[in-house]
């Protein structure tokens, strides 16, 4: 049985006016992760509607209360990146209303069309890769997070945090309810190309707007932090797709386990992680 799910309100004390470049020294990074961004208000509202179905037909109770802590902390996720997002369009960016409407568009056919085998696949296709994406950003939090804006780096990096903290839920639930080795791959590979190919796009656009798109040192910033990324996410996206995966196998990062005790141990700062420091996990000290 694993532990209780605990879903965490945050603060993050948003910079006035929010800097797009939210890690100055990597733009492109910057622009990578917003583009991710826009997806959460709707992606996530999706995998909350194909688990609160699956609860229906759950017969376990402790699965049921993963379900349970997964929607809240699914949905206490979306809601912070609705707050960023909305931050980040007021900026002027003509291209994200129309980023925005093709996501929408996205889930609510896969919500309408596709089977709810297929849902639920997707689900934890996309789990299976957040917590490699979980680890990835732990592991180089220095590197992409390191003098970054601190409500920006502190979003994202809670988001994963607790993305690793219920790696199983969609897991349990896909076995649970008839899903097998073959649609447990098909929705990683499907959910995978889906949320990064959506990604490219929102991010070019970003970056063409920008004025960076088409200038050859910006270019080779982008292919030089998306290797970073994928030179620790492809080993563990292949791991993934062994036929005896388990992710109760994949131990939590030793940060992410701190980030943890100190949050449910009563630590407020958290929402704004002192990013000159972050490998030490510093919470900045919050004005009176």
């Amino acid at each position: 049985m694993s532990e209780a799910i605990t879903v965490r309100r945050m603060h993050f004390p948003w910079a006035q006016p929010l800097q797009a470049w939210w890690n100055p020294a990597r733009p492109e990074f910057s622009q990578i992760v917003n583009a991710a961004s826009l997806a959460m208000p709707y992606l996530e509202p999706y995998l909350i509607a194909t688990m609160k179905k699956a609860r229906l037909e759950i017969t376990d109770a402790a699965l049921a209360a993963d379900v349970d802590g997964y929607i809240g902390q699914e949905s206490s996720h979306f809601r912070q990146h609705q707050q960023f997002n909305r931050r980040l369009a007021a900026l002027g960016y003509q291209s994200i209303p129309a980023l925005e409407a093709r996501l929408k568009a996205d889930y609510q056919r896969f919500a309408e069309q596709r089977s709810f085998r297929f849902n639920l696949a997707y689900a934890e296709g996309f789990e299976a890769m957040a917590l490699t994406i979980g680890h990835m950003l732990v592991e180089e939090r220095k590197a992409l997070f390191g003098n970054a804006d601190p409500a920006v780096s502190s979003l994202v990096l809670w988001h994963f945090v607790e993305e690793i903290e219920h790696k199983t839920v969609t897991y349990d639930v896909l076995e649970a309810l008839g899903g097998n080795y073959l649609w447990r791959v098909w929705g990683l590979l499907f959910a995978t190309v889906h949320v990064m190919a959506r990604t490219r796009q929102g991010y070019k656009a970003l970056l063409v707007e920008d004025g960076l798109w088409y200038r050859p040192s910006s270019r080779l910033a982008v292919y030089a932090v998306l290797l970073r990324i994928f030179r620790r996410l492809l080993p563990r996206l292949l791991r993934v797709m062994r036929p005896g995966y388990d992710p109760r196998e994949v131990p939590d990062p030793e940060w992410a386990t701190r980030w943890r005790q100190l949050h449910d141990g009563g630590e407020a700062g958290l929402g704004q992680l002192d990013t000159r420091q972050i490998d030490a996990l510093s919470p900045k000290v919050m004005a009176a």
